[in-house]
């Protein structure tokens, strides 16, 4: 059986972390990279101080940008789902349907403290997260896509028919405290009607499975095994997952070689130091594979002008990359339809039946 995707073009992401923080602009950053023509701009969320969460970030950068889709790590153990939910939905509107989720699920005692509940480790972990992303996709169906009504004549904003429960309660047999979420949304549905889920590889195809998520970020150590990696991964989750490489980004730039910046920049990543000409190469033969590449530059603008100014234009001029699409969604950018609300659908089968055993006559 082939493991490799059906040829077609892919797509670039870049993380922008350091943007927003330290001095560094964050709508320098956002904008350069749009600008550059990556299609989707990450944001990662390791704690800083006084620097503004990635959810934050991402919304902050929505109302500037028209094409690159937004995409913040958000935490799934020790945040509240509703919230999170209801944070992404917003970023969603701020952003004219271009927002993802990286849902993330880690080792953070720090974070435990915080919210005063203990620290969540191993295969606990990814049960967080499956409970998490799976509160939030009930809360984005919610509201139907026609609840908001704004019928003046009645004095009615919504349609009250139209907003569901979501009834979510955790397992038997969840590690943490058990809870439950019973809905509605305070928030109608997103634009996209659901977020596009990303999370890491290595927490799905257990108890997080494939599809509750929309794409997976796959690492290597190296380069040189990261097609490979993109492949089992694929052929792990099947082809109805979007796979997109992760890998670390130090260039020869001005007047220097990478090999002299790469020195204390070590994410237990792919990483590739050389020429933009190796780069762009070395891209050509991983979107063969891949269906996007997140690239996690060195430096944020030295990086970011050398990939703008060589690889990208050259990756087009080849017809590698997507085109960049004005006002397009990020669903559209994973080739993604926009889903019906799993509670339309359930209540259009109820009418349906209850209609089918109606007897003859029956009606107002």
């Amino acid at each position: 059986m082939s493991t490799s995707k059906t040829p077609q073009a892919g797509f670039l992401a870049i993380e922008l972390d350091g943007a927003g923080w330290d001095g560094v602009d964050l709508s320098r950053a956002v904008l350069a990279a749009e600008s550059a023509g990556f299609h989707v701009a990450t944001f990662t969320d390791a704690p800083a101080p006084g620097r503004a969460h990635a959810l934050q970030r991402a919304a902050f950068a929505g109302p500037v940008t028209r094409t690159i889709a937004l995409v913040p790590e958000v935490d799934t153990v020790y945040t509240e789902p509703f919230h999170v939910s209801t944070q992404l939905a917003s970023l969603d509107y701020v952003s004219g349907g271009r927002a993802g989720w990286i849902a993330t699920a880690a080792e953070a005692p720090e974070a435990a403290a915080a919210v005063g509940r203990p620290s969540v480790s191993g295969a606990a972990l990814a049960q967080e997260a499956a409970a998490s992303v799976e509160v939030s996709r009930r809360l984005w169906d919610s509201w139907e896509d026609d609840a908001v009504i704004r019928d003046v004549a009645t004095g009615r904003y919504i349609d009250v028919d139209k907003l569901h429960y979501a009834d979510f309660e955790t397992p038997a047999g969840f590690a943490g405290p058990g809870y439950s979420v019973k809905g509605p949304s305070i928030i109608p549905r997103p634009l996209q009607g659901q977020l596009p889920v990303l999370a890491a590889a290595s927490l799905v195809g257990g108890q997080v499975p494939a599809g509750a998520v929309d794409a997976v970020l796959v690492s290597a150590p190296t380069p040189e095994l990261l097609a490979a990696e993109v492949r089992d991964v694929r052929a792990r989750l099947g082809a109805g997952v979007a796979v997109v490489a992760e890998l670390d980004v130090v260039l020869d730039s001005r007047g220097q070689a990478a090999a002299g910046r790469v020195a204390g920049f070590d994410s237990g990543r792919a990483a590739y130091a050389g020429s933009a000409a190796g780069l762009t190469d070395f891209l050509a033969e991983l979107l063969k594979e891949a269906d996007g590449v997140r690239l996690h530059p060195a430096s944020l603008f030295v990086d970011l002008e050398e990939l703008g100014r060589l690889v990208l234009p050259e990756l087009r001029r080849r017809g590698v990359l997507r085109p960049v699409v004005q006002d397009a969604t990020f669903r559209e950018l994973l080739g993604l339809s926009r889903p019906v609300s799993r509670y339309a659908t359930a209540a259009s089968d109820a009418t349906a039946a209850t209609n089918a055993v109606a007897p003859a006559g029956a009606g107002k």
